[in-house]
């Protein structure tokens, strides 16, 4: 479970792995959106534009959160963080796992 202060402006990374047919694919060129919902439900989720690392051939998908970033959390709550990438035809949304506030 990862933690974060409602002070801190920092980046949420996730990596996301793709391959298309067996084969690794690099999704830096696909929008990459995140979701931070109280529930695990998304619809009427509203998603964030996230952008794109790569560390020694790994992807991450990155989301700068906290006071100026791209969305502010409130303190005492724990958000479930999903990741969606808007890609053709596909467009998987994965849920990252649980974020939590302080």
């Amino acid at each position: 479970m990862e933690k974060i202060s409602a002070l801190s402006k920092e980046y949420v990374k996730v990596r996301f792995k793709v391959d298309k047919a067996g084969v690794d694919y690099n999704p830096t060129g696909d929008v990459v959106t995140f979701a931070f919902t109280l529930t695990n439900v998304l619809t009427g989720a509203t998603w964030y534009t996230g952008s794109w690392e790569t560390i020694d051939g790994k992807y991450y998908a990155l989301c700068l959160v906290g006071p100026g970033g791209q969305v502010t959390l409130t303190a005492g709550n724990t958000y479930l963080v999903s990741v969606k990438v808007t890609d053709n035809p596909e467009i998987p949304v994965k849920t990252a796992g649980p974020l939590v506030v302080t």
